[in-house]
């Protein structure tokens, strides 16, 4: 799905539900932007750490016994361009990154799916384990550490590979935290390219607010009961 910025935009302000001023009065400071985000965050986290630890490490489990560490890290590119380690459950098999770049290789429209979304639908390396995980998104709990840690937010923009910077034509991904959960994410998943992140991006740093953020994140809920993850 290739969306321009105009649409997008639209779309996502609608999503948002931000129509208290228009966009381009929205100011890039405010005390939500500033500390209660980050507040939200951690009470929201604390709240949920005794259902979700022994969720993770049931699952967790469930992965070791597939074979290989549970666990999986990578970095990412973080607020003002620092590079943080952004963590997993695992959904792969071992040895994923090495043997992508093989695979693109002998499938010409794989490495055309992967040049625009930088993502596969039908990924090979996913694991039968893992495909459960990604569909229910459960396969990112454990980056709740790093909201703990503030390199991430419970909302924003999807965390950005560093290989993956000079695809990406915009700004405002450096002004906020990467996100477990986003604009990005509740809209088109699996659907629109890689550069159209930027224009998300854009219209979320507009559109935030505590209104913006609880919409998503129950926005959120509803795409994981339905299963429509990565």
């Amino acid at each position: 799905m290739n969306l321009d910025p105009s649409t997008i935009s639209t779309h996502v302000e609608a999503l948002s539900n931000a129509h208290a001023l228009p966009p381009h009065r929205l100011p890039r400071s405010g005390i939500y932007r500033s500390y209660l985000k980050r507040l939200l965050d951690v009470i929201l986290v604390l709240m949920g750490l005794p259902i979700v630890l022994p969720l993770i490490a049931l699952l967790a489990a469930i992965v070791t016994l597939g074979g290989g560490k549970p666990f999986y890290s990578q970095l990412r590119i973080g607020k003002d361009g620092k590079p943080f380690r952004m963590w997993k459950l695992r959904t792969m098999i071992r040895n994923a990154d090495e043997l992508l770049e093989s695979y693109l290789q002998q499938n010409h429209a794989a490495r055309e799916e992967w040049n625009a979304t930088q993502k596969l639908k039908n990924d090979p390396r996913i694991t039968a384990t893992g495909r459960f995980l990604r569909k229910s998104s459960m396969d990112e709990l454990p980056q709740l550490c790093n909201v703990l840690s503030g390199t991430m937010s419970l909302v924003g923009p999807r965390p950005m590979m560093v290989n993956q910077e000079q695809n990406y034509h915009g700004q405002s991904y450096y002004e906020l935290r990467p996100g477990i959960t986003g604009l990005w994410q509740i809209s088109d998943r699996n659907e629109s390219a890689f550069a159209a992140r930027a224009a998300y991006d854009d219209s979320y740093n507009k559109t935030l607010s505590l209104r913006t953020d609880l919409n998503i994140l129950k926005q959120t809920v509803g795409a994981v009961v339905r299963a429509t993850g990565h």
